[in-house]
């Protein structure tokens, strides 16, 4: 179904190519500064299309899915490319992807029995964590000077990688049931 909140994703899914190859060039304060903008948008995009998804009551079984796997291939487009311009450790970010795809998975291995699986309370707030630690890991330095950027970026990170491995055993624990339906 075509709504503002599918429309909303589908954006998002768009932006990404861009920013890859916004990180890929050589970085200026100008370059930092637009990759900075594309990068918030597409946050944006994820906080408007849930609300109006659930403020208009037009959720969709393809929202449910795609929302979540936009979210994490647009936070993984980021985290991987932070890697080499050295504002973000490799193994934060192998942690952090190694969990989106086993939360994918099970989300995955649930749709085989019929259920579908929306983000978790815990799950958003880690996304935001995310969400505003690459926005100040990406804002570049030299446009306005916040003290400590580098800093609060890396301490949001960490505390989304808490979180990350939290709601990751969170949505574990709640398959069980689907783990033992498919194992046997």
């Amino acid at each position: 179904m075509l709504t503002i909140p599918n429309i909303l994703t589908g954006f998002r899914f768009a932006l990404i190519p861009v920013l890859i190859i916004l990180f890929s060039i050589e970085q200026n304060s100008t370059i930092e500064m637009i990759t900075f903008i594309i990068f918030t948008t597409a946050a944006l995009t994820d906080f408007i299309d849930g609300w109006v998804a659930r403020k208009y009551h037009i959720e969709t079984v393809f929202g449910q899915l795609m929302d979540p796997l936009a979210d994490k291939v647009l936070v993984t487009t980021a985290l991987i490319m932070l890697i080499p311009l050295g504002k973000i450790a490799a193994w934060i970010c192998l942690l952090i992807i190694c969990r989106e795809i086993i939360v994918t998975g099970l989300r995955g291995l649930a749709a085989t029995t019929g259920k579908v699986v929306a983000a978790g309370s815990i799950g958003k707030i880690k996304s935001n964590f995310q969400y505003f630690g690459l926005c100040f890991l990406i804002f570049p330095l030299e446009v306005l000077p916040v003290p400590y950027q580098h800093e609060i970026g890396t301490v949001l990170i960490y505390i989304s990688l808490i979180l990350a491995l939290w709601s990751g055993g969170v949505y574990a624990y709640k398959l069980q049931d689907v783990f033992l339906k498919t194992a046997q």
